[in-house]
């Protein structure tokens, strides 16, 4: 079938099974934007700005498991949408951002609109592709699919020429990829998980350090039957919420910065560490020479790169954590329970001398309070987004995830403006579920816009912005380490969000007590229009326990005093 390059992108997408596109268009991608009008395939959601199309594509991505697409045009149209892609990047989703470009002949020129995509994208990508014909078209869109769901998942950038998206080609989308340099490895090697094994059975503290690489491989079922079979006590990273519920007994909670104590503990005095599908993160590991000191570390990941690029490993397994974490089930018959009591105790023990808290006030409203009574009031019925700030830390600590893919956030990039178009992702990939995204006033600014997007598209996500008039987490750094010196982290000025909602056609709502908000978000889950929720909270809450920057876990801030 000869047909054009822009048709062969419609074409290919639908092939690919895709139901929902975000972009913006642009004079150089036009030609794609006509097929778009003709198509019956799937639904086109137009943003206002590229960088929340590719935040909208990461959540869909995030929230369904599945590839999120986004289209933008040349120039500042893909410079914009940079930010997404190694938001995505940081945090392996994948995803494929189509991109225009100018003309064959006219790159290198400095025309109108050109920039050197390629080269930008490529740090932060798992792979770029410049399309120089239209006959290598629908294999470089199968390749990339294919590359941005296998191994380790991440963003693919495809940069067409706007003389390739008009010119005419034969169609054929091939059914399935072989690439000779791209092979992930799947299956571990046997022995190293018989030693795995070996050595989990003579150990006395160990501890599993799970990691978002479990949600990407949907191994959480998996890792829940296993820490029940042995015993092992579990700490979670941010991007591993959920993949064992809130109230399982072993979890500690999440680990690092802000992790719990009995968490950072935990890590700190196991004698075996079992890290299933992590990167150990510097929010993670603290100072790396005090990290782990008394472990062994068993290590499971199906990037090879990451593994010892940060920590040295004694038993590196490499392969998708589902596959490993099967087999290891299998020959885990003489691990026993109770060989770990002991070691639970101890960490019971910390877990109760400090728990997460709070000093709840019905004078001024407790951001801590806020989450709690949105996750006891939807609890599953919820898929949680956040921007990046304390609003996001308090997310992660107190609301009860009950499953993987439940909290969608921001992780290794921290990137303000992600929550509201990503939680227009989620609701658009999971439509069943209430989209709740748990927002600062200074991050909500950020991709405000989104507002009419979410207003026109009927996307009724709820905004609850957890509001403290402060940039709260740089203001948080300033009163413990820079003497309360506010250098522009003040925000007290302010917009009337509720009036900027309406304006966009939203439900708006100013919140300053406890029985306010209740009413006001009992109005919005039933709502069918995008609201927003302005939560007066006490400004100078902080996220506690903290880990300084450059700190060992173990060396945690528990309380601030003045």
């Amino acid at each position: 079938m000869d047909i054009s390059g822009s048709q062969m992108i419609i074409e290919s997408l639908h092939k690919e099974q895709v139901d929902v596109v975000f972009g913006y268009p642009g004079g150089a991608i036009l030609n794609v934007y006509d097929e778009l009008y003709k198509q019956r395939y799937f639904e086109h959601i137009l943003t206002r700005h590229e960088q929340a199309a590719v935040h909208a594509a990461d959540g869909y991505a995030r929230a369904s498991g599945k590839v999120g697409v986004a289209l933008v045009t040349s120039g500042p149209g893909f410079t914009n949408a940079v930010t997404g892609l190694a938001t995505a990047y940081m945090d392996s989703i994948p995803l494929i951002l189509i991109s225009a470009q100018v003309a064959i002949s006219m790159i290198g020129t400095d025309a109108f609109q050109e920039i050197d995509a390629v080269g930008i994208s490529r740090p932060c990508v798992k792979h770029n592709y410049l399309v120089r014909s239209v006959e290598e078209l629908p294999r470089i869109l199968k390749e990339a699919f294919y590359i941005a769901q296998t191994g380790r998942p991440g963003p693919v950038h495809i940069d067409v020429p706007k003389d390739v998206t008009a010119s005419i080609g034969k169609f054929i989308y091939p059914d399935e990829i072989t690439m000779q340099t791209y092979k992930p490895t799947y299956k571990g090697n046997s022995r190293q998980i018989k030693k795995a094994i070996e050595v989990i059975q003579k150990s006395k503290r160990p501890i599993f350090y799970l990691g978002g690489g479990i949600v990407s491989s949907g191994a959480s079922e998996l890792v829940r039957k296993f820490t029940k079979l042995t015993g092992i006590p579990a700490v979670e990273t941010l991007m591993a919420r959920g993949v064992l519920r809130y109230d399982d007994p072993l979890l500690l909670g999440m680990v690092g910065m802000h992790g719990t104590y009995a968490a950072n503990m935990g890590m700190s005095e196991a004698d075996l560490m079992i890290a299933l599908g992590t990167r150990f993160d510097d929010r993670v590991t603290g100072k790396l020479s005090e990290f782990a000191k008394h472990a062994k570390i068993i290590h499971v990941d199906i990037d090879p790169s990451s593994i010892g690029k940060l920590v040295d490993i004694d038993y590196p397994i490499v392969g998708d954590v589902k596959n490993v974490l099967e087999a290891m089930l299998e020959i885990s018959g003489e691990i026993k329970e109770a060989n770990y009591a002991p070691w639970r105790d101890t960490l019971e023990r910390y877990r109760n001398i400090h728990p997460l808290k709070y000093d709840d006030s019905d004078k001024v409203l407790k951001p801590q309070w806020v989450i709690e009574y949105v996750g006891k009031t939807l609890g599953d019925s919820a898929i949680i987004t956040t921007d990046v700030g304390q609003h996001q830390m308090w997310t992660a600590q107190f609301y009860p995830f009950e499953r993987p893919r439940q909290l969608v956030t921001s992780g290794g990039l921290g990137t303000m403006g992600f929550g509201l178009p990503a939680a227009m992702g989620v609701k658009k990939a999971v439509n069943d579920k209430i989209s709740i995204n748990f927002v600062g006033d200074g991050s909500f600014l950020m991709n405000i816009q989104e507002l009419m997007t979410a207003s026109v598209s009927k996307i009724p996500v709820v905004n609850i912005i957890l509001n403290n008039r402060f940039l709260g987490m740089v203001r948080q750094w300033q009163t413990f380490f820079y003497g309360k010196r506010y250098s522009s982290t003040d925000l007290e000025a302010q917009p009337d969000f509720v009036k900027m909602a309406e304006s966009f056609g939203c439900n708006g709502f100013l919140v300053t007590t406890k029985d306010e908000f209740k009413k006001a978000l009992d109005f919005a889950i039933k709502s069918d229009k995008l609201s927003v929720i302005d939560v007066r909270i006490d400004r100078f809450e902080n996220v506690l326990p903290m880990v300084p920057a450059g700190g060992s876990l173990y060396n945690m801030m528990l309380e601030y005093k003045e």
